[in-house]
């Protein structure tokens, strides 16, 4: 079931004021120049139907596809195209979960990870170094991020932009963490932790990873 922030907001208590502000135009510049100078491929849009569009467009037909879980995935509508839409892509991610045995579904999930492209999000990004900041409870969002996927496309609105690294680490432990643990209570009964966090500063690969900045608030 597609959760958004506003499902859970009023149980989080957290300073959207500081964490959830849009970077002014001069900040955006900076960020996209700052990522494209760490290797990244850069894409700003305009709105969640834009960044749809976009990455409807760049995943080629026969490509396998798979992706974690990701809020903002939900809310530009990739999970409900991926899943019902009209595309040729191998549906990694629906093969997983439909399958019923727990080890062979785990098995699957992690050969999943070398997708040709693999979507997701990122919890804070830092401007001045171009840094992205991302971390999961088990890793299995981020894992494919750093290698085993072919492409790795993640999409954020750019309320998560911000100063750098250490602001980053920051936005992601004083308010990203605090929303997915209440996602996970509410969707799984259990909490969540940022165990496994991923800071990837620089990707060697040129055209590998693309980072699309929405112009809206999007995810946490």
């Amino acid at each position: 079931m597609s959760q958004q922030k506003s499902d859970y907001i009023e149980n989080v208590d957290v300073n959207e004021e500081k964490w959830d502000a849009h970077p002014s135009e001069a900040e955006l510049e900076e960020a996209v120049e700052s990522l494209e100078a760490s290797g990244f491929e850069v894409e700003v849009v305009a709105d969640a139907e834009e960044a749809l569009a976009f990455v409807q467009e760049t995943i080629p037909e026969g490509a396998s596809v798979m992706n974690g879980h990701s809020t903002t995935l939900e809310e530009i509508g990739f999970m409900e195209y991926l899943n019902e839409g009209d595309h040729d892509w191998e549906n990694l991610y629906g093969e997983v979960f439909s399958i019923d045995d727990d080890e062979a579904r785990a098995k699957a999930r992690r050969e999943a990870q070398t997708a040709d492209y693999f979507l997701g999000s990122v919890n804070a990004i830092g401007r001045e170094d171009g840094t992205l900041v991302a971390a999961d409870l088990s890793g299995s969002r981020i894992g494919a991020y750093p290698f085993a996927a072919q492409h790795v496309v993640t999409v954020a609105g750019v309320n998560k932009v911000v100063a750098d690294e250490d602001a980053a680490r920051e936005r992601l432990q004083e308010y990203a963490y605090e929303f997915e643990n209440q996602r996970a209570q509410d969707a799984y009964g259990v909490e969540s932790y940022p165990s496994k966090e991923l800071v990837y500063r620089q990707e060697g690969t040129e055209g590998r990873t693309t980072v699309v900045l929405v112009e809206e608030t999007l995810g946490y």
